[in-house]
C-alpha cells in the first residue's frame, strides 16, 4: 500500500520514528489518494524544493501503523483527511485537517520553522 505520490513514503511505525528523530523538521501528510488529500501532497512536492531543511513525507492513512499519525492528541477531533502533521525536533508543532492549499502550506512552514 503505498501512495502515489513524489514524496518519500513512510511504511512503517518504525520508519516514522526514524524520520521523526532524524529531521529537526518533518511534515507528514496521512491521507490517501482522494480529492481533499491531492491537493496538499501537491503543494508538498512544490515546496519540497523551495524547503530543503524540511523533510517531506507522505503516508497512507487506511495501513495499520498509521495509527502514530490518526491518534496523537492533536489529531484527535479531526474528521476529514489528509491529516498533516509538522513536527520540529521530533515534536508536534502543528496539525492540520482536511484541504489545504500551497500558500496556507507554506504559511504554516514559515511560521513554525
Amino acid at each position: 500500500m503505498e501512495l502515489k505520490t513524489r514524496l518519500d513514503h513512510i511504511h512503517s511505525e518504525e520508519e516514522f520514528r526514524r524520520v521523526i528523530q532524524e529531521h529537526e523538521k518533518a511534515m507528514i501528510c496521512c491521507g490517501r489518494m482522494g480529492p481533499m488529500c491531492l491537493p496538499v501532497y501537491a503543494a508538498m512536492e512544490i515546496l519540497k524544493e523551495k524547503h530543503k531543511e524540511v523533510a517531506f513525507y507522505d503516508m497512507p492513512f487506511d495501513h495499520p501503523d498509521a495509527h502514530v499519525i490518526r491518534n496523537l492528541p492533536e489529531c484527535s477531533k479531526f474528521m476529514g483527511l489528509p491529516y498533516t502533521v509538522y513536527f520540529k525536533s521530533g515534536k508536534v508543532v502543528k496539525a492540520t485537517t482536511s484541504i489545504q492549499s500551497q500558500e496556507q502550506v507554506e504559511s504554516i512552514l514559515n511560521q513554525y520553522f
